[in-house]
């Protein structure tokens, strides 16, 4: 979203309206924790958009997955060439998800603000036809799950041909063998903090319930993981109360410290030439183990222009995405605390392995 609007079908009021939408959203799209700021502050203000809440906390994990890249672990394991095309492919799909949605939820703002409907503007910032009666049913009718789901569906179609099948995101992340070896990276999978009622001590506090994504590259999956993220963080007893409190007292600052400060920490520990030493010991640290450096994202990467974004309406097929409409239950088992501290249990042992054959894992 680049430059002014300029419409003869628009009011003078109407370009101001969109000016004033398209020069906060570049303000706020500078970086990964400024998009999940803007999506928090949004939430605080609007919380009947559920939508922004669980953006809020799927950025959170988008940004700890892109300060990994230069924390502790997968440095040692990886190529640089293979960090940079990770960390450009996770950059891109977050900002593109906040070039498109960000402004749907600023419109909605001044609809409120205003008191009457500005959706006939949203073609005007190049969104989605199949957002339009979402949203102008949502002003009439309220109905949070209905417009979450829409969103839900609108940006994982959005980021379809824009991101997965780009052919530059498959040939440098998608189709490469560590991609499709996620758990190394953790990439698929989505845990939100927040604080148990239980007394016992393990696992460590904060628990994390969320979900892991068998296949990112298939569109109605990500659209129904997406939906059982939603129930989770809304339906799930004590999830939402929880997910509040520490997004309220926890400022996103893209290092996992943010939530388990007992194995992370945003200032390295210990030299990075250093020979590796097993730290772990099942969900802590062995004593006297120095915790995983986790930066900061202001210090793991700096800003980075925002490319063109490809122009076009996904929503061609009037039939397909209406299956999705559909609510989805709660499922069976979302506390993903132990897969998490597995995961990563799982990344210092190729770490452990790949420095015994003192070599880069070949990715």
């Amino acid at each position: 979203m680049q430059g002014g609007v300029t419409s003869s079908s628009l009011t003078a009021e109407d370009q101001g309206i969109l000016e004033a939408i398209i020069l906060q959203t570049q303000l706020n799209n500078r970086n990964n924790v400024t998009r999940t700021q803007a999506y928090w502050t949004c939430y605080h203000h609007h919380p009947e958009l559920h939508w922004a809440l669980l953006a809020h906390m799927v950025s959170r994990n988008g940004g700890w997955s892109m300060t990994d890249l230069r924390g502790e672990l997968l440095p040692r394991m990886i190529s640089e060439a293979t960090i940079e095309h990770l960390f450009s492919f996770l950059e891109r799909a977050n900002a593109l998800v906040f070039q498109d949605a960000y402004p749907q939820l600023l419109l909605y703002a001044e609809s409120k603000r205003r008191k009457r409907s500005l959706f006939h503007l949203l073609p005007h910032l190049h969104i989605s036809t199949w957002m339009t009666p979402m949203w102008q049913d949502f002003w009439q009718f309220q109905d949070t799950a209905l417009l979450t789901i829409g969103l839900i569906i609108n940006e994982q179609s959005y980021i379809e041909q824009r991101i997965v099948r780009n052919p530059t995101y498959q040939r440098t992340v998608l189709d490469t063998p560590l991609f499709k070896t996620q758990a190394i990276l953790q990439l698929n999978q989505v845990g939100f903090p927040f604080r148990s009622m239980a007394i016992d001590a393990l696992p460590p506090q904060p628990h994390l319930a969320g979900l892991i994504l068998e296949n990112f590259k298939n569109l109605s999956e990500r659209i129904e993981f997406g939906k059982s993220l939603y129930a989770i963080l809304f339906k799930a007893p004590g999830i939402l109360q929880g997910v509040q409190a520490f997004a309220s007292a926890t400022p996103h600052t893209g290092s996992r410290s943010d939530y388990w400060p007992h194995l992370f920490a945003p200032i390295r520990k210990t030299p990075p030439d250093r020979k590796y030493q097993e730290r772990l010991d099942g969900y802590s640290l062995k004593q006297g183990a120095a915790p995983f450096y986790s930066p900061p994202l202001r210090s793991a990467w700096p800003d980075r222009p925002i490319a063109t974004v490809e122009r076009g309406d996904w929503f061609t097929d009037g039939k397909e995405p209406l299956k999705h409409l559909r609510p989805t239950s709660v499922p069976k088992a979302y506390d993903v605390t132990q897969d998490m501290c597995l995961g990563l249990s799982k990344i210092e042992l190729a770490v452990l392995g790949a420095q015994a054959l003192k070599k880069f894992v070949p990715f």
